[in-house]
């Protein structure tokens, strides 16, 4: 007989590489549950709890410290190891009154950016589909599976959102455009932050965007890896270390040797 429902495990070399998991300590990685995001775009809570903040050594210390319902994701308590946190989620400790933001660095990277608990309560969501449901209702849905009703008319497609997680409703919005700023979601040039300046339209291929970061060097990819994170050249969230900034091996090196020194 074959399987039968999906597959349960995932070998730890086969786990996405940002994840930044070592091929020694086990045979097997989290598999991120079915959820808001893509399962190699994610990051599974035992992974956010256990090696990115340090919190556990052990999967059974994170299985305690999520069961005592500590952990919150965009506002609502997880109690799932393998919930899978994405790209602007917010994650809230309440005991250690700490929060974060999933943010990318500029090698792809998740990177967990701190943020005050005024901004748990917003998120920046990109809108992949639009349209009109029954009795005529619009509406959007948005990267992290959301779906808002009734959204202003301006909204389209590659457009961002900020939105109110608490009621679920939008309080201000990006259009994708020339001049505004953006984070790139994936390629090459993963993490980098810059500023539209060009949009490439190809009948029947990709849609390329230009973007240019605040050092002048300029860099380009897919409109499906652009995300719009603010009007003009100010972000509507705080960026990561470095501002989406891609420094040179050179430059790396030299920060290395400044901190060992």
């Amino acid at each position: 007989m074959g399987r039968r429902g999906p597959k349960k495990h995932l070998a730890r070399l086969s786990a996405p590489r940002h994840w930044m998991l070592d091929k020694l300590s086990g045979k097997y990685a989290p598999k991120p549950s079915a959820g808001p995001h893509k399962g190699r775009e994610c990051l599974p809570m035992a992974v956010l709890l256990r090696n990115k903040l340090k919190y556990a050594l052990t999967m059974k210390e994170v299985t305690l410290i999520v069961m005592q319902r500590n952990i919150k994701v965009d506002g609502k308590v997880r109690t799932d190891t393998h919930y899978p946190v994405g790209f602007m989620d917010t994650v809230s400790i309440e005991k250690t009154g700490q929060h974060f933001r999933l943010s990318f660095d500029t090698k792809g990277r998740f990177f967990l950016v701190p943020i005050s608990q005024e901004d748990v309560k917003m998120k920046l969501c990109r809108i992949k589909h639009q349209a009109v449901g029954k009795k005529g209702i619009p509406y959007v849905v948005t990267h992290d599976g959301r779906t808002l009703r009734y959204p202003d008319p301006e909204v389209k497609v590659n457009d961002t959102v900020l939105v109110n997680v608490s009621e679920n409703k939008i309080v201000d919005h990006i259009k994708f455009e020339v001049g505004n700023i953006a984070m790139i979601t994936g390629g090459f040039n993963h993490g980098r932050v810059g500023v539209i300046y060009n949009v490439e339209k190809h009948e029947g291929g990709y849609t390329i965007v230009h973007l240019r970061d605040s050092r002048g060097s300029t860099f380009l990819t897919r409109n499906s890896n652009v995300f719009a994170i603010g009007h003009g050249s100010t972000p509507l969230v705080p960026l990561p270390r470095g501002d989406g900034i891609r420094l040179s091996i050179e430059e790396e090196k030299v920060l290395r040797e400044k901190k060992t020194a």
